[in-house]
């Protein structure tokens, strides 16, 4: 495994590291005790912890299962679909924004019945996007920092026994060191934005829904989903290796400033004589 001997560990990349995981588990915390504290009376912590559920339930669990099928194991339809860059793109924005949007209208029409108000749509929000940020994307951040440190004490037998790096799978957990060799304030600046994005994104896309709920508004799930499938076109892009990494992220921030504004205008249509209203 001579590819592991030339691996150096950056200056800044542990740091940016710890930084990184830090505003990781910061972001979801500040927004849910911000959130909270100003709208103590009219939210309930049912809402994050079901907004958390219905995430890993409708993306990490159902969605997984169809990827599974249709992009992991080996059958006609996975064969086609990562064969052909637009069947690729297609299906990966489109089972996304299904999922997810649709798994937050069953709950919230079917499940969450009891204390409708936008401000517990809002944490709904927060649990949906603050659990992606925790159970998705801050163990890879560990598990590059915990890389980092192994590499750094110059001991790259040591490195390898404690992290279980075999001939096996040396081929696979390569490009996992490297990038954990090359990370930087950059990165991580941009990791920590894109997440900030996301969550926004999610807030946004869930007082879009709930607004369809308490409403009676069918067009809301459809323009949810078609939003959610748009914001998620260049990154479907980016792992096709068709456009940079730049443009994924002013792509991201457009969509999100479109979300956060249509979610904004939405919000403040639903006064407080009608937040508890039942469908």
């Amino acid at each position: 495994m001579s590819a592991f001997e030339n691996i150096v560990i950056g200056k800044s990349s542990i740091p940016s590291l710890i930084i990184t995981v830090i505003l990781m588990i910061a972001i979801p915390v500040i927004s849910f005790l911000y959130w909270r504290k100003r709208h103590k009376q009219q939210t309930r912590m049912s809402w994050l912890i079901a907004g958390a559920v219905g995430f890993l339930v409708s993306a990490r669990v159902l969605e997984l299962g169809i990827h599974y099928f249709c992009i992991i194991a080996d059958n006609p339809v996975s064969r086609f679909i990562n064969g052909n860059t637009a069947a690729f793109v297609l299906y990966g924005i489109t089972m996304a924004g299904v999922f997810e949007e649709c798994g937050k209208h069953i709950i919230l029409k079917y499940i969450l019945k009891k204390n409708r108000t936008r401000e517990n749509a809002v944490l709904y929000g927060i649990g949906h996007g603050g659990i992606e940020i925790l159970a998705v994307i801050l163990p890879p951040m560990i598990t590059y920092l915990a890389v980092a440190v192994l590499f750094s004490r110059g001991d790259t037998e040591n490195a390898l026994r404690t992290l279980n790096i075999t001939e096996e799978t040396a081929a696979a957990a390569l490009p996992s060191v490297q990038a954990a060799a090359a990370f930087h304030y950059g990165a991580m600046a941009m990791n920590v934005i894109e997440r900030l994005f996301a969550l926004l994104l999610h807030i946004g896309l869930t007082v879009t829904v709930y607004y369809g709920v308490v409403k009676v508004r069918k067009a809301c799930l459809p323009m949810a989903i078609l939003l959610h499938m748009l914001m998620d076109t260049f990154p479907a892009l980016y792992q096709r290796g068709l456009v940079p990494l730049w443009n994924v992220e002013v792509w991201a921030s457009v969509w999100t400033v479109v979300v956060v504004f249509i979610a904004v205008k939405l919000y403040r249509k639903m006064k407080l004589p009608s937040q508890t209203e039942n469908v």
